[in-house]
């Protein structure tokens, strides 16, 4: 006997309704088991200390452990593409820096698309970039500088976490923006132990690691990198009040792999806004010279290919290679 069609069409419309709410439940009960957020770079790296930050604030918030793992090399690449190879679970995330867009047009065969293979989950931030010099160099504003670059081309060393990191490129679109002729030596590890010591003279480094040097006279800060200024070093001038048009942030966020649920998607970017918004964790961001920015997955994609594009420029116009 055939089932009546009324019947027919509810069990019908119950079988397709099962793959969302498939979905959701999956949504509700995520996290299950501890997330983990690769960092493209070693411990201590500016990048790592904000995973470690959000990823501790996440864990209090959803009460599953957010494990920081850093898997450094080729510029970030390892990491980047580890994540990209993970199952689209939600539980394998990317610390996303200004490095993976950089490397889409400085290494032209990555085994894969940042822009296609990572999904947006949200950003977290912009941190203040700042340039400074060892007290040797005479100069003590931005200005100084130039004309004491311009009189000693080719003499003065700059130093970098590596060749096409965000310390490199931020270097090279000042020396292509002031005419400098400035000599960039990059670094495996941290080069402030050589600026320091006045091996390098100048640097274009995250707040969050040099501040403090900076406050106790270590290092002078010429200029912060950003369109305005930190509060972080409220008193230091913006390298635009001086080279006009120039601007460089280093933001950060978190990425997931393509075809990750937009459910779990959804679910992270909330409460990483959450997160966002604590007074607590705005205090602590803002002693790294760090200016929460939370934002859609769709904002934060449109964050990634507007840097891709522009980082682009920067790598092109300098013949930035890889190494």
């Amino acid at each position: 006997m055939k089932p009546p069609r009324r019947h027919f069409l509810h069990l019908a419309a119950g079988a397709a309704a099962l793959p969302a709410v498939s979905r959701l439940a999956c949504a509700d009960t995520y996290p299950s088991r501890p997330v983990h957020m690769i960092v493209g770079f070693p411990a201590s790296n500016a990048s790592d200390i904000i995973a470690r930050l959000i990823a501790q604030s996440l864990s209090d918030r959803l009460g599953q452990q957010f494990v920081v793992e850093n898997r450094p090399g080729a510029g970030s690449n390892i990491g980047t593409e580890m994540v990209v190879r993970a199952a689209p679970d939600g539980y394998t995330l990317l610390l996303v820096a200004p490095s993976a867009l950089i490397n889409a047009t400085l290494y032209p065969n990555l085994n894969y698309n940042f822009i296609r293979d990572v999904a947006p989950v949200g950003s977290i931030g912009s941190s203040t970039f700042v340039m400074m010099v060892n007290p040797s160099v005479p100069a003590k504003t931005v200005p100084e500088f130039i004309a004491y670059a311009k009189a000693n081309p080719g003499k003065i060393n700059m130093a970098s976490a590596g060749i096409g990191t965000a310390t490199h490129v931020f270097g090279e679109l000042f020396k292509i923006m002031a005419g400098v002729d400035l000599v960039h030596v990059p670094y495996r590890g941290s080069f402030l132990p050589d600026l320091l010591g006045g091996q390098v003279q100048v640097a274009f480094g995250p707040i969050a690691q040099s501040a403090e040097l900076i406050r106790t006279g270590k290092l002078r800060a010429l200029a912060v990198a950003t369109a305005s200024r930190s509060a972080a070093l409220p008193d230091i001038p913006t390298v635009g009040e001086f080279v006009s048009g120039y601007e460089a942030s280093a933001w950060y966020g978190v990425g997931a792999p393509k075809n990750t649920p937009t459910e779990i998607i959804g679910r992270l970017n909330k409460e990483l806004n959450a997160v966002l918004a604590d007074p607590n964790i705005k205090e602590r961001l803002a002693d790294l010279g760090f200016i929460p920015m939370p934002m859609t997955p769709v904002e934060f994609g449109k964050l990634i290919a507007d840097e891709t594009e522009k980082w682009g420029k920067v790598v092109r116009a300098a013949n930035i290679k890889p190494e």
